[in-house]
Parts: C-alpha cells; sequence; structure tokens
C-alpha cells in the first residue's frame, strides 16, 4: 500500500471497511466487552473485550498498514505501548539504553520500577546513543527527540545494535508513519502515542506497538493481556475515526511548521529555533536521509518563562498545552515538566489553522 499512494490516500484506505453491499462504509463503533459463546470450545471466536475485538484489529490493521509492519497492537496510552514493551524485553542483568533527552516519563519508568529489578539503566543524548548502543541489550531512542528535535542516524543505531544482538525500540511519535518508517530503517518494533498526530482531535488516549518479529509481538500482546494495558473499543473507534484525515491533517501541519520556524528564526525576541526541515538545523541532513517529512513540531526559545506566558496571553490563536499533534496550534513551557532545558525554552505544536493567520497572529504576540 506504500507504493504509488499518496500519504492522504493511504490513511482513507487503511482504514476502509469491507467492501459488502449492504453495510456501513465507515466502521460501525463496537464497544463491547463480553460475547456469546460457541458449543464448540476449540473454535477461536472473541469471548471477552480485554482479549480482542473486531474494533482493535480493525484499527490495528490499519497502524500496520502505515508503519509497513507485519502486526500492531493497539494500548491504551503510548506509556502503556512502551512500558509493556520494556517489561518483555528489559530482564534483569540487562542493559537498557533510554533517551536522556527525550519524554521524560520514559526515563523515569526506567528508573523507578525497573533500575530496581537489576535493570542497568543507561540515559543518553541522541548524539551518543550510538556509542551507548555498542554495550546495551535494548535501546530505546526517539526521534525527533521531544523535545528539543534533535534526530537520530536510525540506519547507524540500527547497524550498531544488530551487530551487537541488541533490540532496538524507536518512539515514532513525533514524526508518526506519514513522515518516518523506522522498521525500514532497521527497528525491531515501533512505539508510539497515537493521542497526539494521528487521531489529531484532542479527544483521546491511544498507544500502539508494530514491528515484524512474530513472537516478539506476540509476547508483547501477552503482556497487554495479562497487564491489562489496553485500549477501550469506543476509543479504538475514535482513533480509526481519526486516522482517515491523518494524511490531510499532518501534511497542514508541516506546511505550517516549517513557515513558523523560518519566522521565528528571523525574530528578534527569539534566541534560538530548532526544527529539522531548517536547512540550517543541526540534524537537516540526517532528518533528510530517513525522514518524508519534518513534523508539525517546532522548537524555539525566548528570553525567560514569563516571555513564553507572555506569547500565548497576547495570542488569539495559541493554546497553552502539553499534549501536541492536534489540530489546535498549542506551546507547551517544557521546562515546567523537569525538562533539562532552559526557562524560556518552548515546544509549539502547530495545528491546522491557515498558516497566514498563524503567521501574523504569533509575530504580533511576540511583539
Amino acid at each position: 500500500m506504500s507504493g504509488p499512494y499518496g500519504d492522504s490516500t493511504r490513511s482513507v484506505k487503511a482504514t476502509a471497511s469491507q467492501r459488502v453491499p449492504g453495510q456501513p462504509v465507515a466502521p460501525p463503533p463496537m464497544p463491547v466487552a463480553a460475547y456469546h459463546l460457541s458449543d464448540d470450545e476449540s473454535e477461536p471466536l472473541d469471548s471477552y473485550g480485554r482479549s480482542s475485538n473486531p474494533t482493535w484489529r480493525q484499527l490495528e490493521a490499519a497502524l500496520a498498514a502505515l508503519e509497513g509492519a507485519g502486526w500492531a497492537l493497539s494500548f491504551g496510552s503510548g506509556m502503556a505501548a512502551i512500558t509493556s514493551v520494556l517489561r518483555v524485553l528489559a530482564k534483569p542483568g540487562a542493559t537498557l539504553v533510554v533517551p536522556a533527552d527525550g519524554y521524560y516519563q520514559v526515563r523515569r519508568y526506567a528508573a523507578e520500577y525497573l533500575a530496581p529489578l537489576g535493570v542497568q539503566v543507561r540515559e543518553t543524548s541522541a548524539a551518543d546513543i550510538c556509542t551507548a548502543a555498542e554495550s546495551a541489550d535494548v535501546v530505546v531512542a526517539e526521534t525527533p527527540v521531544n523535545p528539543t528535535l534533535d534526530v537520530v542516524d536510525l540506519h547507524r543505531l540500527a547497524m550498531t545494535c544488530r551487530s551487537r544482538g541488541a533490540t532496538l525500540v524507536v518512539d515514532n511519535t513525533t514524526p508518526t508513519p506519514l513522515g518516518q518508517q523506522p522498521l525500514s530503517l532497521g527497528a525491531d518494533l515501533v512505539v508510539a502515542s497515537a493521542t497526539k498526530a494521528l487521531s489529531g482531535h484532542s479527544d483521546l488516549l491511544a498507544g500502539y506497538v508494530a514491528g515484524s518479529h512474530g513472537e516478539l509481538l506476540a509476547a508483547v500482546e501477552r503482556e497487554r493481556l495479562l497487564s491489562g494495558a489496553i485500549l477501550g473499543p469506543f476509543e479504538a473507534w475514535l482513533a480509526l475515526r481519526s486516522l482517515g484525515s491523518a494524511g490531510l491533517r499532518f501534511d497542514r501541519q508541516c506546511h505550517n511548521a516549517l513557515a513558523m520556524a523560518l519566522v521565528l528564526r528571523d525574530h528578534p525576541a527569539v534566541r534560538s529555533v530548532r526544527y529539522p526541515g531548517l536547512p540550517a538545523d543541526p540534524a537537516h541532513d540526517v532528518a533528510c536521509a530517513q525522514m518524508r517529512r519534518f513534523g508539525g513540531l517546532v522548537a524555539f526559545e525566548l528570553a525567560d518563562a514569563s516571555a513564553v506566558h507572555r506569547l500565548v496571553e497576547r495570542s488569539d490563536l495559541l493554546v497553552a498545552a502539553t499534549s501536541f499533534g492536534g489540530i489546535h496550534t498549542s506551546v507547551d513551557r517544557r521546562a515546567r515538566w523537569g525538562d533539562p532545558v532552559p526557562a524560556g525554552f518552548a515546544r509549539m505544536s502547530l495545528g491546522i489553522e491557515d498558516v497566514d493567520d498563524l503567521v501574523a497572529d504569533v509575530v504580533r504576540a511576540l511583539g
């Protein structure tokens, strides 16, 4: 499905229902927990919603198609997805590498729950992750890194992990499968928060794992069953409903992000800007080699925390929110969450507003 089709076509086609006369064109919601059982106890039917259900399967088939994976598994959140993977892979005595500059909850989970079990946890930056992988058993990479937007060379990292026999897990939340496909670059598993740009409406929590190693996916699926880290069937339907427009939305978000990065780069109130799509960005060359789009996030630094708050207060279009990927443009001052960034460092998630309106609003709000 990745051949002659564009991303909007792929998104629509991935969510299409089977062509059955008299049946709905769009998949109907199936928020069910219990099913009638068959007298034939060997018949593989749905029995209980925590094990499997039709709505999950439709969503997971769509996610697998977009990621270029053999299988995908849905979860109740991105954190539920990645922690389930880590419980399967990071056994006592194993060395686990996690991003020191990526999503802070991942390293907190590793430090607070895995390290006490005997897992050797090493935190490393995107710049040093290939070196750290040379002595690791499990490597978690996030690229572009949230929130600094540095980029990891996934092909190089995958080759390092393969020579070591380490398992490479890539968080693909920021670029989405419409911007980057880590499995094609050598990753063993993809994890992501579908809460963000794929669902794109800021109205549900969801996550997923995708890959093509059957035994590994089966182990993760077993972990999901036993831990109960599941996605509700109705939320799965909401995600499936939203996924059909992901290509259209993400294309606009990326377009707006590049325009905003160019404006912020030249504004006197802005100290620095990071966006992989800028030719002068230090990650630009690597991003061009492995990304099809550069994403909807822009990182920038103002003078201090007050300057970030004033930007949002003076704007008619910006909202203050810590999630990202929705249709509204949002700003999040990351130091408030403990990220190792300056007080005036902010991450802007570009929405789908008209770009001229958005740029004019931000320039006016910056003063």
